[in-house]
């Protein structure tokens, strides 16, 4: 018998987070990769080398609704939030899950440390989030209804969510290898499956022709990724997946995958969540990325604590609850920008280290643009070696901001009047074999005493080209 759906309370959960996280949404400073998507929303395009169009499109969308601010640009990752916790109580509510286990999942699925994060911060997991619980349930409703028909729906959410990013085929794999290995093997003969999987390749197109006809510049992309910190990756996997949505949800979590392992039905489902870790680790890629099916492990672990005895369910409520407050202390602009910089919480969430000292930054590059001659000030433009650099540039409006990282690389080379540069970051090489002299003109001070990326920096402002700007640009590109 089919559960009912706790729309109200699930829907006044969904509501007041998203209405937090809006209200919260002004403090702090953009995220790096908030600047860069503000950049790449001034170029629309199929794709970019580094990821597909759908995040950077909406921060284009909420700049053009809501004008360009902080809190405009991250209006999109409240509304993902919201959409999340709808339909994580509606796949407690296809498990079985009654109102206790539907509430329950939806409160602790808002409060969890890194939906927190990705709801306060405009990231590409922020909107991965609720497209891949969008496919989840879809997926549940076939398996467990016997209705091949929502293939179709499933189909067509992944092939939207190859827009956002291509991770929703760790998905698609895991789920194919959990079919195969414990089954149910008949659905894959289903012309449903096959009919949805046309329609997620179909969607897919544009994006996959991007790919092939630029060479494959996520897989490029990956690779440099694995280079430069898969190590740091592997090693961190185990314990974030028990800090990404906290111990507690990690523990019910777990609960959660025996549950759906004794379930054949959804057996494959349990199955997808150790291949997609595997081929994560294997990959260098981040612990983050399979963030989908944790949250599917817990909901079926709430599922679960609403049938258990009654001092389990208040003692895994009092846990979830308990967990709670330390995420939202950690993950919320709760405190004033000059004490948060002292405590521990930039160690513990690296999107607020990431969001902290742009003001002083562009301050410091606009004294040393304002001590440049007029004349060099006609010439000159700022080269950046990262993208939240440039973006935080770009942002506070100075002059002609160019960037080889990553896709800001297409957007060059600057303009051969170009001979005047403050650069930030830059490869040194390159910059030896593109300038007759280079001279340091500061050191960037973040004003917080905080070690984060860019505190320490040496700003330095080169003049005469040795070469070409056509000529030299390749030198300075980079992934990362």
């Amino acid at each position: 018998m089919e559960r009912a759906f706790a729309w109200r309370p699930v829907t006044a959960i969904a509501l007041g987070t998203a209405a937090i996280l809006v209200a919260l949404s002004g403090a702090y400073d953009y995220h790096r990769d908030e600047l860069y998507f503000r950049m790449l929303a001034e170029h629309p395009a199929w794709g970019y080398v580094d990821q597909p169009p759908l995040t950077p499109m909406l921060a284009r969308a909420a700049i053009g609704v809501f004008g360009d601010t902080l809190t405009a640009i991250r209006i999109p990752a409240a509304v993902c939030a919201a959409v999340l916790l709808v339909l994580v109580a509606l796949i407690v509510r296809e498990l079985g899950g009654g109102r206790f286990a539907q509430i329950l999942a939806s409160l602790g699925v808002a409060t969890a440390g890194f939906v927190l994060i990705v709801g306060h911060s405009l990231l590409t997991l922020s909107v991965d989030l609720p497209l891949w619980a969008a496919a989840i349930l879809f997926i549940l409703k076939v398996l467990l209804r016997n209705e091949p028909r929502w293939w179709l729906a499933a189909g067509a959410v992944i092939g939207v969510a190859t827009y956002n990013k291509h991770l929703i085929a760790l998905l698609v794999i895991g789920l194919a290898v959990g079919l195969l290995a414990v089954g149910p093997r008949r659905v894959l003969l289903s012309p449903w499956l096959w009919a949805g999987a046309l329609i997620a390749v179909l969607l897919a197109v544009p994006n996959l022709v991007y790919q092939v006809t630029n060479g494959w510049p996520q897989l490029k992309m990956a690779a440099a990724l694995s280079a430069d910190k898969g190590a740091e990756m592997r090693a961190l996997f185990l314990p974030m997946q028990v800090l990404l949505l906290g111990p507690a949800a990690a523990v019910v979590s777990v609960f959660g995958f025996v549950r759906l392992w004794r379930d054949r039905r959804v057996r494959a489902l349990a199955v997808a969540y150790p291949v997609t870790a595997l081929l994560t680790v294997l990959s260098g890629g981040r612990p983050d990325y399979i963030t989908g099916l944790m949250v599917l492990l817990f909901a079926a672990g709430c599922v679960g604590l609403e049938a258990a005895r009654p001092r389990w369910r208040v003692a895994g409520t009092a846990a979830l609850a308990l967990v709670a407050a330390g995420n939202l202390f950690i993950a919320l602009p709760i405190l004033p920008v000059k004490e948060v910089a002292q405590t521990v919480i930039p160690e513990a969430n690296q999107v607020v280290r990431e969001s902290l000292g742009w003001p002083s930054f562009a301050t410091q590059l606009r004294t040393v643009f304002d001590k440049l001659s007029p004349e060099d000030r006609s010439r000159v433009i700022l080269l950046m070696g990262n993208y939240g650099n440039a973006g935080a540039a770009d942002r506070a409006g100075l002059p002609r901001v160019y960037s080889a990282h990553n896709q800001l690389f297409e957007y060059g080379p600057p303009p051969e009047t170009g001979t005047v540069v403050i650069a930030v970051d830059v490869i040194r090489w390159a910059m030896n074999k593109q300038f007759t002299k280079c001279e340091e003109a500061g050191e960037i001070d973040n004003g917080l005493d905080l070690d984060n990326e860019i505190q320490g920096m040496v700003i330095f402002v080169c003049r005469g080209l040795k070469i070409p700007w056509r000529d030299g640009w390749r030198n300075f590109h980079h992934y990362s």
